[in-house]
């Protein structure tokens, strides 16, 4: 494991990143969408410059596709993926996708070549599994990995945890990402010296020991992970109360009071894990 190094998969415009450089840590942020790419590239460019930042661009997917692999990239950005049918579902919510064909990535040649790192960020829609799947073929772990969960089938958050669990990972946290726009942390940077930043909108948070909360067993985060997939079957993107929203603000605020929940329902969550 490389102390210094964080990867940042799933750059998109840089909002981790931001947070991850100014902590001091070197960090490889893999995009898939070419226009993000130029961005980061201009937005980061003295740290690019540096060698504090590299960025790769390309799309993860299975080596069963070939040198190259077919992108839908979305009018919501952060809904761009490889996957199709993750395409027809977001289309279905009103963004329309493009079909570019960009170069294939292996993640395990990106471990191998630049090695393991600290955190692992893991944000592409479609892929998430394969970069973990990857680390089975490394002789260590990153000490931190967050991965964002799915919304819509408890199975794939209950394999998720599944695959975390038998890369060794043993406490868990469900962060919910829907807070984390002008959120603020203070923090340490690698060479001690104190860091407050505010997150950006679009940022997945803080990392690590710098989360709020207790860190839960396996069995205590597939708890927690019922109780949000109840929260989305009442508030989610295909309830019945998404499509009436005049009769989901009162049942909401009913809702809070009965079960003590706080802040906003459903939001979606990221699952953060520690060795």
């Amino acid at each position: 494991m490389v102390a210094d190094l964080i990867y940042d998969v799933g750059l998109h415009k840089g909002e981790d990143t931001a947070f991850y450089l100014k902590k001091g840590f070197r960090v490889l942020g893999i995009e898939a969408n070419p226009e993000l790419v130029q961005h980061c590239q201009a937005r980061f460019r003295n740290e690019v410059a540096s060698g504090q930042l590299r960025i790769i661009e390309g799309a993860i997917a299975p080596e069963s596709e070939g040198p190259t692999i077919t992108f839908y990239k979305s009018s919501d950005s952060v809904l761009s993926t490889i996957n199709r049918n993750r395409a027809e579902r977001t289309e279905k919510l009103g963004h329309k996708s493009e079909c570019i064909v960009l170069p294939r990535l292996d993640v395990v040649e990106i471990y191998r070549s630049c090695g393991v790192p600290y955190f692992l960020k893991v944000d592409v829609e479609g892929a998430d599994q394969l970069v973990l799947q990857g680390l089975k073929q490394q002789p260590n772990r990153p000490q931190y990995v967050s991965v964002e969960s799915d919304k819509v089938d408890f199975d794939e958050v209950e394999a998720q945890l599944g695959l975390l669990r038998e890369l060794g990972y043993r406490k868990f946290k469900a962060v919910q990402q829907q807070r984390i726009p002008g959120s603020r942390v203070e923090t340490r940077a690698l060479d001690g010296s104190k860091v407050a930043h505010v997150f950006e909108g679009g940022a997945s948070g803080p990392f690590g020991e710098d989360l709020g909360g207790d860190w839960l067993d396996f069995d205590g985060i597939i708890r927690r992970y019922r109780s949000i997939f109840r929260d989305y079957r009442f508030f989610g993107d295909d309830s019945l109360l998404a499509k009436f929203p005049v009769l989901a603000l009162p049942f909401k605020a009913a809702y809070k009071l009965f079960t003590g929940q706080r802040g906003s329902l459903p939001g979606w969550y990221d699952t953060h894990a520690s060795l």
